[in-house]
């Protein structure tokens, strides 16, 4: 007999490896918390919210992590915004390079200030990076 059980919510936690394939793991879970979350929302939403995530886990695991190391994502959603939180270990505050035709990394956090509001805040043992894209 087939269960009349709901859905069960996507956590709002997630631990992630410090390594690469983390990524991907955490926009998985992003698409699928918010599309739980606001299910009435459109999908450019959806698709800002994913990308910024990856963008934070992938600047955590890059550069908030050591060897066997993990990060945090939290993520909140209510029909204003989203709330995008990665914990890791590291002091070392993330900051934007200037921009450079040569290298193919360091525009995170451009991508990041074009789609939300974020800022930096520590924790007792490293810090957070927390974002805020606006469902408008």
């Amino acid at each position: 007999m087939p269960s009349a059980r709901p859905p069960v919510a996507p956590p709002p936690r997630l631990m992630l490896e410090g390594v690469d394939e983390s990524v991907k793991a955490a926009r998985d879970h992003a698409r699928e918390f918010v599309r739980y979350h606001l299910p009435d929302i459109g999908p450019c939403h959806t698709d800002d919210v994913v990308l910024v995530v990856s963008e934070l886990v992938t600047n955590g695991i890059r550069y908030g992590t050591e060897p066997g190391d993990f990060v945090l994502l939290a993520l909140d959603a209510d029909e204003r915004r989203t709330r995008v939180e990665v914990h890791d270990a590291a002091r070392r505050r993330p900051r934007r390079r200037p921009e450079s035709a040569e290298r193919e990394r360091g525009r995170g956090l451009f991508i990041v200030d074009a789609l939300a509001t974020w800022g930096i805040a520590e924790r007792p043992m490293g810090k957070y990076v927390w974002a805020e894209v606006r469902t408008e």
